[in-house]
């Protein structure tokens, strides 16, 4: 498919889908939570998409690559991936969707400061100063809101700071795929060799943070699979394919909408309680997100959401 040089219908809508799709993410990883101790979930869930995403390559006819130019880059993005998300299964077993997902969401600031250091060509101009700004006030009123209690459902600060880790590795783990041997290799072979590497590494660290099996149902084996299938080797995959055929800034301004529908599923589903802080801290990633991505420069929001 051609490159477009606009957003049409079928993008909006796979566009939207997506977005929904990864922030009801974070609602199947608390669920499953109950039943899966979170490190354990995450490397089983890692290792099950690993075996997912090779089948669909070799069924594509682009079997997974293990050239020498990828190991290094391969490995260090998949240590890198492992440490996001064990942040990010830990944060969300202790603090509440709607701090996390507003703190996780603000991967944009964190790859526009390393773009800003480390790419030539990517500094920050006035504009994006400004959503930077904003953006990062809005995870401090999270944080802040997190400090001085939570009302309806339960919240933690360390589990606050968890989600800020994972932000911060989402957003390395973004930039080194963006480096040249890796970004040769493609998306499909990015996403590969993350989950390849994480999968061993999470279930090998799993046991130093507590029982394996915590009220295990068939309904978490259901969403385990779903995460596996269709999140990461589904969600993941057509996030990147979406950033490859449309527009990139156009694409990621659309990363907005993330944290806000995390905001409603915490609220449908957990019932907790969106307080003023909340909901200003949801509004100021949100709209320093769309500063950010104003205009085509790479944020490098193009790994995942």
């Amino acid at each position: 498919m051609a490159r477009k040089a606009r957003l049409d219908l079928q993008g909006v809508v796979l566009l939207l889908g997506v977005t929904l799709l990864l922030a009801f993410n974070q609602v199947i990883i608390k669920w499953v939570n109950a039943g899966l101790q979170p490190v354990f979930f995450a490397g089983l869930r890692s290792v099950l998409a690993a075996v997912f995403l090779g089948l669909w390559m070799w069924a594509r006819g682009r079997p997974p690559q293990f050239k020498a130019s990828l190991a290094r880059p391969g490995l260090v993005m998949g240590l890198i991936f492992g440490a996001e998300f064990l942040c990010l299964f830990l944060a969300l077993d202790l603090t509440t969707i709607s701090r996390a997902s507003i703190i996780f969401y603000s991967m944009p600031v964190w790859m526009a400061i390393m773009a800003h250091i480390w790419a030539p060509g990517e500094r920050l101009s006035g504009v994006k100063l400004l959503g930077l700004a904003m953006a990062f006030g809005g995870a401090a009123l999270a944080l802040y809101s997190g400090s001085s209690g939570v009302q309806g459902g339960q919240g933690s600060l360390l589990g606050d700071f968890l989600a800020l880790g994972a932000a911060i590795g989402w957003a390395a783990s973004a930039f080194l795929a963006r480096r040249p041997a890796m970004a040769a290799a493609g998306p499909e072979v990015q996403l590969f060799w993350m989950v390849l590497v994480s999968g061993p590494l999470l279930l090998l660290v799993a046991p130093a943070f507590g029982p394996l099996v915590r009220e295990f149902e068939a309904m978490h084996l259901f969403w385990l699979l779903f995460q596996s299938l269709v999140v990461v080797s589904g969600g993941f995959v057509l996030w990147l394919w979406l950033f490859s055929s449309y527009p990139a800034a156009t694409v990621a301004s659309f990363s907005f909408l993330t944290p806000i529908f995390g905001l409603g599923f915490g609220w449908l589903v957990f019932d907790e309680r969106l307080t003023a802080e909340i909901l200003i801290a949801g509004f100021l990633v949100a709209g320093g997100i769309i500063l950010i991505n104003r205009h085509p420069v790479a944020t490098g929001a193009r790994h995942k959401p």
